[in-house]
């Protein structure tokens, strides 16, 4: 699922893809969308994007002189499990383009499009964030540190510290790899209570006798949780957010529109130890020529199909006709003799 750094992401992706380009007529929405329609048109209109946590706000704005004169209008967007911006071709469009902002003539027709295949993304109309969120770990971080310490009574904090780290009215931004990185990286149990982790940096304040460069060498050499989720979402930013997928022939796929969890600095040192390993070493039996699968010598070959021969039959197993037959013969050879 999306989470701050993706919805950050997504946010210069479609400032980037968008730069230069201008948006003309109506905005469309899909048959089964279950988002409200967006009554906008403009002959002429330019569109950016802010991120705020797990929020992200598209911004309409009509040029001067566009046609029909209307004021600007905002959206802000929820991503739900896979929303993601995607740019396309008009006549090429991604699968499950919920919401589509097609550029004005003249020029290649190109459209922003939503995508969103399970359907679970939301967005309203206006700029306003949704409410009961608290200020985002990027991008807010002393608003965000100052919220979480002063609200430690609130019953939030009674619960683990894994399930607090998902709550946005204080951690906003913050989901499901993150906080699994935050907690390994601190080697702190996912069930301590939060309230007994987060109170011990009440009392954490900097010597007023340390420099400012000695104040900030010992938070990069013994970061709290508080501080990592602030640099671990940074991190995943530096890195261009989860693991790439293969895009669709003909689109620009939005950094947020990822699969795989980050490689952060933890899962990267274990990849590492295991590319020093090597791979396995190969058996030194002669492959035949023609194959692909070598054979264990342990294991008979398989038996080539064809049509069956009669097997003799054992010693002491033959037939009653068998003897009778061998019997008789042997009469009459001595009869004759």
């Amino acid at each position: 699922m999306p989470e701050g750094p993706e919805l950050h992401l997504a946010s210069r992706f479609v400032n980037a893809a968008c730069a230069g380009l201008v948006f003309g007529g109506a905005v469309e929405t899909s048959r089964c969308s279950r988002g409200p329609a967006v009554p906008f048109e403009s002959s002429a209109y330019r569109i950016s994007a802010s991120a705020r946590g797990k929020e992200l706000r598209l911004a309409l704005r009509p040029l001067p002189g566009a046609l029909p004169a209307r004021e600007p209008l905002a959206l802000v967007f929820r991503f739900g499990m896979t929303g993601s911006f995607r740019l396309a071709p008009r006549d090429a469009l991604p699968a499950h383009a919920h919401l589509r902002f097609y550029t004005a003539p003249p020029g290649p027709r190109l459209a922003l499009c939503f995508v969103d295949a399970r359907r679970f993304g939301r967005w309203h109309l206006g700029g306003d964030w949704q409410p009961g969120r608290g200020p985002c770990v990027l991008l807010e971080y002393e608003r965000f540190r100052e919220n979480v310490l002063r609200n430690l009574a609130h019953k939030a904090f009674e619960q683990p510290i894994c399930e607090a780290l998902l709550d946005q009215r204080f951690f906003n931004g913050i989901g499901n790899y993150l906080r699994a990185e935050i907690l390994h990286r601190l080697g702190i149990p996912p069930f301590e209570k939060a309230r007994t982790v987060l109170e011990a940096l009440q009392q954490r304040r900097p010597s007023p006798e340390q420099t400012l460069s000695q104040k900030i060498r010992a938070k990069l050499q013994s970061p709290d949780l508080l501080e990592l989720c602030h640099s671990v979402p940074k991190e995943v930013v530096q890195l261009g957010g989860k693991s790439r997928k293969k895009k669709p022939k003909g689109a620009q796929q939005g950094p947020e529109h990822r699969t795989e969890g980050p490689l952060l600095p933890s899962a990267a040192r274990s990849r590492s130890r295991g590319a020093r390993r090597g791979p396995p070493e190969q058996g030194t039996a002669q492959q035949p020529e023609g194959t692909s699968l070598q054979q264990d010598p342990e294991v008979p070959p398989a038996p080539v199909k064809g049509r069956r021969r009669r097997q003799p039959a054992a010693s002491g197993h033959r037939r009653p006709q068998r003897i009778k037959a061998n019997t008789r013969s042997l009469e009459e050879g001595m009869s004759a003799s």
